[in-house]
């Protein structure tokens, strides 16, 4: 691979564009944008104060313009339309959004949130509204404040409102082609979900109530027919909805289901539902019974069919950081050290704090967090053979891993960060000396003359590159081209 400079940001606000032609970062409240090929700055825009009358409603502390910039007035969200046309900037605590054009560096839109604030921004897949969620009220025990989502059409100039959000962060998902919007709410202390058409302005087209006490979340299946949602960590059950509101199935482990689920992710053509709860045990549902079809379980033993692949130690010492070194292939029956969990006490170190399959759904990558330093990969069969998933490879490292990714484009390529001045790969693409694809893990050490400790990677979407982050900091890394031009 082959590395940029290291520049400034802040947030942990650098990523690619949609065409992988421009690069997006912020440092305080300054948004930064430069060319992929170059790294040079083709753009800059400053985030400005507020108006004074959204002062004075917001209540905020204003700093005096020669104090410099106040960490409030920092940029919090960013991000880009989906056709790299538009660039939106958020501060938070502010409570402005700022939308930049491209092509044009004197056009500005903005929003500001006023007395009700503003808790994040976001694009919508059209790439021409702006979700806006907020919250009013009080914070007193037993109530709490109610979120609101308004949506800003950059085209109209209207705003669309949708009241009582459960969460600002989660529970809410786009069909995967964009058409409906799907909200859970709680009206009246009960749970729903309203279905919004998102090209008809936002107006409801269906809302219906949920069998949950406390729903914890949603996901919506990539074919648009089935909402998966689930309860709180007191109670594991997972309940699958139609866009309807027609419940299609219940899943409980039985007998003693323990806590409640952590994590849930679709199939990406929807025949699977991977269930995670706090038991290390990952549920594998059938898309036409709801029951499971599997069961995969966190053990201290890999089978003598896996790979254990360890990161050597003192590679960094030994390579100084510079080039890159394989993992230590282990087969045959290995072992790995599991951290023990008390469950009686508060937020117990376990489950799966990730779950994430490829491109293709013929890999599951699996983080638990009472193994933090390892990563699990689960091979899935045809659809043509016999369904029996198993352990592929297993990979440990030195330090626990902060972040695993899938390449966006190649099914067998992954990669993860562990707050090393160091990336790891994981491959299946390989071609050994017989000609067959092969897996292949490398150790790839990040060379910075001052010290960058990798804790985020983001793919671009062409899966050609890869931003690293370290807390201020940030770089580049993109794949080495072979030229393929005969001389």
């Amino acid at each position: 691979m082959d590395f940029t400079e290291i520049y400034k940001q802040s947030g942990n606000l650098a990523s690619f564009s949609p065409g992988a032609h421009f690069i997006l970062n912020v440092v305080e409240n300054t948004l930064i944008v430069r060319r992929t090929d170059t790294l040079q700055i083709t753009r800059t825009w400053t985030v400005s104060a507020p108006s004074s009358t959204a002062t004075i409603l917001s209540n905020s502390k204003s700093t005096p313009l020669n104090s410099g910039v106040s960490p409030e007035a920092w940029i919090s969200h960013a991000g880009w339309s989906c056709d790299s046309e538009y660039l939106l900037a958020a501060s938070a605590k502010k409570g402005i959004v700022e939308v930049f054009k491209l092509r044009d560096e004197n056009w500005n839109a903005r929003i500001e949130a006023g007395v009700e604030g503003l808790l994040k921004a976001e694009w919508a897949p059209d790439g021409r509204h702006i979700l806006c969620f907020s919250q009013w009220g009080v914070s007193i025990a037993p109530f709490r404040p109610s979120l609101r989502v308004t949506i800003w059409s950059l085209v109209t100039s209207n705003a669309t409102y949708i009241q009582f959000p459960i969460h600002p962060d989660k529970g809410y998902a786009f069909r995967s082609d964009s058409r409906y919007f799907v909200l859970a709410e709680r009206h009246r202390s009960k749970d729903a979900i309203g279905v919004y058409d998102a090209t008809d302005c936002y107006k409801l087209v269906r809302h219906f109530p949920v069998p949950t006490s406390n729903l914890s979340s949603l996901a919506l299946s990539p074919t648009g027919n089935h909402i998966a949602v689930w309860e709180g960590i007191l109670e594991y059950k997972l309940q699958i909805l139609s866009l309807a509101g027609d419940v299609q199935g219940t899943f409980s482990p039985k007998p003693n289901p323990g806590f409640g689920v952590r994590n849930a992710a679709w199939h990406p053509a929807g025949m699977f539902l991977a269930v995670a709860g706090w038991d290390d045990k990952i549920h594998i549902l059938d898309g036409l019974t709801w029951s499971a079809a599997a069961t995969l379980e966190l053990s201290s033993k890999i089978p003598a069919g896996a790979t254990l692949w360890r990161e050597p130690s003192n590679w960094l010492e030994t390579t100084q950081g510079r080039g890159f070194l394989s993992y230590e292939r282990l087969q045959g029956p290995q072992t790995i050290s599991l951290q023990r969990t008390d469950p009686t006490k508060p937020n117990p170190k376990s489950g799966a704090v990730q779950l994430e399959w490829n491109k293709t759904g013929t890999l599951l990558l699996v983080r638990f967090e009472n193994c933090s330093t390892v990563v699990h990969l689960y091979d899935f069969p045809a659809s043509s053979d016999p369904f029996v998933p198993r352990l592929r490879c297993v990979l440990q490292h030195a330090k626990p891993v902060l972040q695993a990714q899938w390449n966006p484009v190649r099914k067998g390529s992954l990669a993860l960060c562990s707050g090393s001045s160091s990336i790891y790969t994981w491959s299946d693409e390989w071609i050994g000396e017989n000609g067959v694809e092969e897996d292949m893990a490398e150790c790839i050490g990040v060379p910075a003359n001052t010290k960058f400790e990798t804790r985020s990677i983001k793919w671009a979407p062409d899966g050609k590159g890869l931003v690293l982050l370290d807390k201020e900091v940030f770089c580049c890394a993109f794949e080495v081209e072979e030229d393929s031009t005969e001389s």
